[in-house]
Order: C-alpha cells, then sequence, then structure tokens
C-alpha cells in the first residue's frame, strides 16, 4: 500500500529550522567573529603599517643627533693647528731641501756648527796613501754558520791615474772581486768604471762627459755628482780626507759621500763614532770607527776603521746584511812595492 505526499508542514519543517538558525546567529553575533567584512580586514591591514612607522621613528632621530656631533669634534681641534709646525716639520723629513741648501753655501763642514749635520764635502787638504797590498783575515756568519777566508786590496796610483781591486775569497764562501779605476783630484778620487763580479760580472761607467753614471744591467743611468765614489773607492776616499785633515771631523760629525753600485747611486751618509782600541791578526792597534747610516729599510750597514798610525789605512771593514750575514775583514799584514 503507497503512502500519500508527506503533509506540507514536514515539508516546510526544515526551511523553517534553518531560517531559525540564522535569525539565533544574528542575534548573538557569531558570524562578527568568523567572518570580518573586508572592509574591517583593510583597516587592520593599514593599522599594521602605520603602527610599524611608529616604532621606528624612534631610533631613526638619533642618527642625525651623532652625525651632527661629529662635526662638532673637528671643530674642537681646530685650535691645535697652531702647534702643528713643530711636529709638521719633524714629520716631513723628506722635505729637507733647506738643510741639504746651507750646506751647500758652505763645502767645507764645520763640525763646530753643526755637528751631525750630513754635509756634502769637499776637501781642500788631501793624504793620498802609497801603493800597497793589505791583506785580511775574514770570518762571516752566513745562514747562521760561521765561516772564514781571506781578502786582499791591491791599491796602485802614479800621482794621476789609480786602480784598486778588492777580492774575497775562502771555503763557504762567495768568491767576489769589486774592481775601481779612475783619476786622482783636487777632490779626490775620480772613478771611471765600478765592476763588481760573484757569480757574474756587472759594472757601472762614469761617463763624465755627458755627467751620467751608466749601469751595465740596463737600470736608469744616475747623474754624477761633485765628489761621487763607487762603492769601492768609497774606503779609500775617506782614508785620503781623514789623512789630509783629520781636525775636521770631530766624534759626532757626519759626511754625506754620493755613491754608486751596479744598480744606483745614492748619498752614503758616515758618522765619526771615536777611537777604539782593536786586537787584530796584524798586531793591536787604535782605530777610528766610522759607520754609514742605513736610510732604508734594507740598506747594509758598514762599519769601518782607519788606523791613524797607518795614514789612516782602513784596518777593519765589517759589512751587515739585511739578512743578517756579516762579513768582518781584519788586517794581518800589508806589504809595500
Amino acid at each position: 500500500m503507497k503512502n500519500g505526499p508527506a503533509p506540507l508542514w514536514r515539508r516546510l519543517w526544515p526551511l523553517a529550522g534553518l531560517v531559525l538558525a540564522a535569525h539565533l546567529a544574528l542575534l548573538h553575533g557569531g558570524w562578527r567573529t568568523l567572518t570580518p567584512t573586508k572592509d574591517r580586514w583593510v583597516q587592520q591591514f593599514t593599522t599594521r603599517i602605520v603602527s610599524v612607522p611608529t616604532q621606528a621613528p624612534a631610533p631613526s632621530p638619533a642618527p642625525p643627533q651623532a652625525v651632527a656631533a661629529a662635526p662638532a669634534k673637528p671643530r674642537a681641534t681646530r685650535p691645535a693647528p697652531p702647534a702643528a709646525p713643530s711636529t709638521g716639520a719633524a714629520a716631513a723629513p723628506e722635505a729637507t731641501p733647506p738643510p741639504a741648501a746651507a750646506p751647500a753655501a758652505a763645502p767645507v763642514l764645520d763640525p763646530a756648527a753643526a755637528p751631525t749635520a750630513a754635509t756634502p764635502f769637499v776637501p781642500q787638504v788631501l793624504g793620498v796613501p802609497q801603493p800597497s797590498v793589505m791583506r785580511y783575515e775574514v770570518s762571516a756568519t752566513v745562514r747562521g754558520f760561521p765561516v772564514h777566508g781571506q781578502a786582499r786590496l791591491d791599491w796602485w796610483h802614479n800621482g794621476q791615474q789609480y786602480d784598486l781591486r778588492l777580492e774575497l775569497t775562502g771555503p763557504g764562501l762567495r768568491d767576489r772581486v769589486q774592481q775601481s779605476s779612475g783619476q786622482i783630484t783636487e777632490e779626490g778620487l775620480a772613478p771611471t768604471r765600478f765592476s763588481d763580479k760573484a757569480r757574474g760580472e756587472q759594472a757601472a761607467h762614469f761617463d763624465r762627459t755627458r755627467g751620467r753614471v751608466v749601469f751595465s744591467n740596463n737600470r736608469p743611468d744616475a747623474a754624477i755628482a761633485p765628489g761621487m765614489q763607487d762603492r769601492l773607492s768609497v774606503v779609500v776616499q775617506l782614508s785620503m780626507l781623514f789623512a789630509g785633515d783629520p781636525a775636521q771631523f770631530p766624534p759626532g760629525t757626519q759626511l754625506a759621500i754620493p755613491t754608486a753600485s751596479t744598480r744606483e747611486a745614492e748619498d752614503w751618509v758616515f758618522r765619526v763614532e771615536g777611537e777604539d782600541n782593536l786586537e787584530l791578526p796584524g798586531g793591536r792597534l787604535r782605530a777610528l770607527k766610522l759607520e754609514r747610516l742605513p736610510r732604508r729599510e734594507f740598506d747594509q750597514k758598514v762599519e769601518l776603521w782607519l788606523a791613524p798610525g797607518k795614514d789612516y789605512a782602513p784596518v777593519r771593514l765589517r759589512l751587515t746584511n739585511p739578512d743578517g750575514t756579516v762579513i768582518d775583514q781584519r788586517w794581518s799584514s800589508t806589504d809595500r812595492p
């Protein structure tokens, strides 16, 4: 038996239930919290953007104040420049043309006026040593190990021309020969050629017609300065200066002698240290010590002793290289031709 259509109230009951639930939800505000309107999302988003800058401005004013405070320090230190001239002069030794110009006006060194000033020196009296052969015992420290050898210094001249030769030999030492030749003038020795031979030979040629020093290794030429020497002739030049008039060079005196190697030319500055008592293989001697003052970090230190009792002949020569190698030549005997 088939049932008839459902009564009308049964078919409308679900719809009435839905309407009733909707009304209840609206009355209690539950949808307002679950599904916010589009306008309210926009409001919340914009307030977050605004709230971030409200926190950022707090630190942002600080940088302008710090920047403004920094210029205030220079203003506070500006009064200091009046004291700067004293430090500025000491801090710029390369800006020393004025001191260099003063000695040029007085080529002969005045020890009383400037006992420690390095001064280009033009000799008025020279003591030319007799031709001789000087022999030395050599002790050296190479890479921390002691080695020994011999050296021989041959000095010859005829009053107008000279020839100078230094030979260094010995087990553990690299054989080396230096030679200098040239003329003897009123200013002392005037080299025309200097050579240095160890593994190979290099040379410097003094072209006095053009006033240039020409190097065999294609280094740039250098100008020939008055009284210029080479690394070997400078030893005998100093001997001649002191033999001529030693009273001009009291302790503390500094002498600037233009000196050329096989690579460059520069001033070698020697300072008179004073006299020492030396115990040498050739005997006990009193000698005057001179020291070359290094001007650059890797300059070789040169210590030279001249013996007044032997016409200021070089009786000791000690070289200290930047790598720590020390070569000490100590006089043992002298031969006369």
